[in-house]
């Protein structure tokens, strides 16, 4: 199992099941499994609590894709509109 992590500024919110809209400097965790099943998790930089991201089940057709699938995340989740 590969994990990721990135922080970001995200200006105008990020979406999560648990607390609704989260913004400010933000830390992007994401795991994927050898079957290409992704995790998605999102905190504040420095808190110990993780929220998920909405959405059922994430997979990717092949895990070696999960490092752009990462990146391309972390790049909607920073988008200024």
């Amino acid at each position: 199992m590969q994990e990721l992590s990135s922080t970001f500024i995200a200006t105008h919110g990020v979406m999560t099941k648990e607390v609704g809209v989260i913004s400010g400097e933000l830390e992007l965790r994401t795991t994927c499994d050898d079957e290409g099943l992704l995790t998605l998790r999102i905190t504040y930089v420095g808190a110990e609590e993780w929220y998920t991201l909405p959405g059922d089940e994430y997979r990717i057709h092949d895990p070696r894709d999960h490092e752009v699938i990462h990146r391309m995340l972390v790049n909607v989740l920073e988008r200024n509109p």
